[in-house]
Formats: C-alpha cells, structure tokens, sequence
C-alpha cells in the first residue's frame, strides 16, 4: 500500500477536541487506501513547560536529562492520537523514538539525523497496523540517549520519514492554509501560492517565513520529497495547501513569487581595520566559534585610504546578525582585538533595523529585479544600509521602523497579488 506522512503541530493538536479533528482527517486518509505515518509535535505551549522547568530546576544542566524532560511532550500526543485513531476503528500504534529507532548523533539539543531503519514500523504495517503514529522532534544516540533536534523539529522528522519511506507525499498541517507571497498579517493582499519550488521555500525560510523549518526543506530539497502545507483547521482534499516540489513540475513561475522578513536584525561595523589577507578569517572565525549566525557581509574602502596608525591600508568590515546574539558578537570581537587578532578604531551597533527580501525563481532569467526592488524603495524615501543577493533573492537592510511598509510597496510592485 502507498505511504502517506502526515505532520501536525502543537496548535493542530492543542487539547483533546483537536487531536480528535485530526484523527479523523487521519481516518479519511486510511480509507483512501493509505498507510499513514503521523508525526506529532508537543500540544501547543506544552515544550516552553518543560523547558522552563528545566530552567528553573538547573541553571546548568546536564543536556542529556533536558532532552529526556522535554522530549516527553511529543511522547504524551502520540499515546494520546493513538487512542483516539483505536476509538474511531483506526488500528494504531504510537512510537517513540528509540522504538523505531530514529538514530542521531549525539549532539543533544540539536542532533542530526543517521538513520531511520523501515524495518519494525513496517513489520506493524504487515501485521495489519494502518496508522504509526510517531513522536517529532526526537530520537536515539549511539549511546542509547534520548535525543531531541532543536525547535521545529517535528518538520525536518516528518520529512526524514518520508524520504525513508518512499512515502507518496508529506503533508505538513499547521495554522495556516499554504505559502503566502508574503505575511498576510502586513498586507491584506497576500496571495495563496498553488506550488513554490524547493529553492524558493529553502530561501523564504531562511529569511524569517516562519511556515516550514529550514532543515526540513533542505531535506526535502534533497530527497525529492514532496511536501504539502495545509490547514488543519479547514476541510481539505488533493488540491488544499501549497505544493513544495521540484521546479519542474511549476510550468510557470512569476520572476518574484515572494516577500520575506525578519523584524530583529542587528548591524555591526568595524570601523578601519587592516586591509590584508585572513582579516575576514580573523573577523568571523571567532564570530562562528561564538554560535554568532552572522547573514549579510560588506566590506568597503575606509573613509581614510591608508591610515598612518595602522602602516597600511585600512578597510570597514559591516556584517548582520540576529538581534538577540549582538551581546556574543560584541564580546567575541572585543576578546579577538585584546588578543592582538584584529585591530579597529570603532564597533557601531545599529540594533534598530530589519531585513526584507524578494525570492523568485524567476529571476535567474530576468534581468531588473534589483533596479525595480531599489526604484519601488526609493519611492517611498526608504534608505538601503546593506544590500545583498544570491541567483533567487535580493535582501536589504533597512530602518525596522519602514518595515511592513517595506513589505506593502515591494508586494505592489511586483504585483504578487495576481497568479500571472
């Protein structure tokens, strides 16, 4: 029988009434002819519990015993979704992840993957089990650890399954109805994209969509595995959602087919350090050893050519980063200068901007996109601080205080409320 992955996260399964909606959306699938494999998030709130009591248990804890304590909320959901699917003549079994077994590496907090064995869900399968219904978010280390994979990660297990499955499709159910071309909280004019392809969905993740976690459309990037988004609110069929897939299967592609956002973004400049080979080894090595996820980077000609206190040519390095790591950056570039690694005049912080991007496959073959984007900003009097760009998305960096008007005036421009 074909395999279907089905994916419902902590809203979709909220209380007992949702997790009842959901079974039977699971029911339909099992009548169609599926087996299913479900994969189910904590119930909504339920993970900040437990990471808080964590926190208020050890300051500093062992990461082995937080990934037990908070990987129990998916365990509860799981049993929970198992026997409301026996109640409604599903037969059902729940798994956790050491059942499976989901193998990781040991890296708590934030494992990968390794492998995920057919063998003992598929023994079920054959025994007459329709539906296994699986806990996100977690697995087993070479030790025999409970492992848990960061925050979102429900998405990149369901996706994981589905490629380890050969499933026909991994639907992923959450609060909202498909892709949208940009947030419809900003602007009313949002559209419902039918289909957007790998790329374009890896790239508005990454730029702050909040819909899908990026390891999860990496992986399915990777695998080929189609991924659906939908609402588990709302009745759905073979047409609902949005249809993540290989951009062959799009016939045709808008040159834009998205605006993204990320409100907390920090700007960091070093003014006038050496310009000299291995200074931006110098500069972010200690950056990534800081966990600092440090996006866009410009290095640009000093206001002083050549600077007499520094015997050579001076440069200014500006780099972007989220706002909540400033603290690290800032002290991982003071610790680089005491040590003698780097030289700088000044560090300017600007913790007041935001990031906004266009994405479209599209423009790989069109020429403009970044003359429209700047002409539709300029427009409005919204001054550019940091641009940068890849084959499929344009980015800038721009006073926070501009932004959703941002997101208004680019939408507009590049007409994204239309299909054609």
């Amino acid at each position: 029988m074909p395999i279907l992955v089905m994916k419902f996260g902590g809203t979709s399964v909220a209380d007992l009434e949702r997790i009842a909606n959901v079974a039977e959306k699971v029911r339909r699938e099992v009548e169609r002819g599926y087996h299913v494999i479900v994969i189910v998030s904590a119930m909504a709130g339920k993970t900040n519990e437990l990471v808080k009591w964590v926190n208020e248990t050890s300051a500093f804890y062992d990461a082995r015993e937080y990934d037990a304590v908070v990987s129990s909320g998916e365990n509860v959901t799981a049993g929970l979704m198992a026997l409301r699917l026996q109640e409604v003549g599903v037969p059902a079994r729940s798994w956790q992840g050491w059942q499976v077994p989901i193998n990781t590496t040991s890296q708590h907090g934030s494992a990968r993957f390794v492998s995920i064995p057919r063998a003992n869900i598929d023994a079920k399968f054959a025994e007459g089990m329709k539906v296994a219904v699986v806990a996100g978010f977690q697995g087993v280390s070479p030790e025999g650890r409970i492992t848990t994979l960061g925050r979102g990660g429900s998405d990149t297990t369901a996706v994981a399954f589905a490629a380890a499955f050969d499933a026909e499709r991994c639907d992923i159910y959450t609060d909202v109805d498909g892709i949208y071309t940009t947030d419809p909280r900003i602007t009313s004019k949002a559209r419902k994209l039918e289909k957007i392809s790998y790329e374009e969905m890896l790239e508005l993740a990454s730029l702050g969509a909040k819909v899908l976690q990026t390891r999860s459309v990496e992986l399915a990037m990777r695998y080929k595995v189609r991924l659906r988004v939908l609402s588990s609110f709302d009745e759905t069929d073979e047409t609902s959602g949005t249809l993540v897939c290989d951009e062959e299967e799009i016939m045709e592609s808008k040159v834009v087919s998205g605006v993204a956002h990320s409100r907390d973004e920090a700007k960091i400049t070093l003014f006038t350090i050496e310009d000299r080979p291995g200074i931006a080894a110098a500069i972010f090595g200690p950056l990534a050893e800081a966990g600092v996820n440090v996006d866009m980077i410009v290095q640009n000609i000093s206001e002083k050519d050549y600077d007499e206190a520094h015997a050579g040519a001076v440069t200014d390095m500006t780099f972007s980063c989220p706002v909540d790591q400033v603290a690290r950056a800032k002290k991982a570039m003071e610790e680089a200068k005491a040590a003698g690694k780097i030289n700088y005049d000044e560090l300017i912080i600007d913790t007041d901007v935001s990031k906004v991007s266009v994405v479209g496959i599209g423009m790989r073959s069109h020429a403009g996109v970044a003359a429209k984007m700047f002409k539709a900003l300029s427009g409005e009097n919204i001054n550019i601080k940091v641009i940068s760009t890849s084959e499929i998305k344009i980015s800038v960096l721009i006073d926070r205080k501009y932004m959703e008007l941002a997101v208004q005036t680019l939408h507009d421009a590049f007409a994204l409320d239309s299909a054609v």
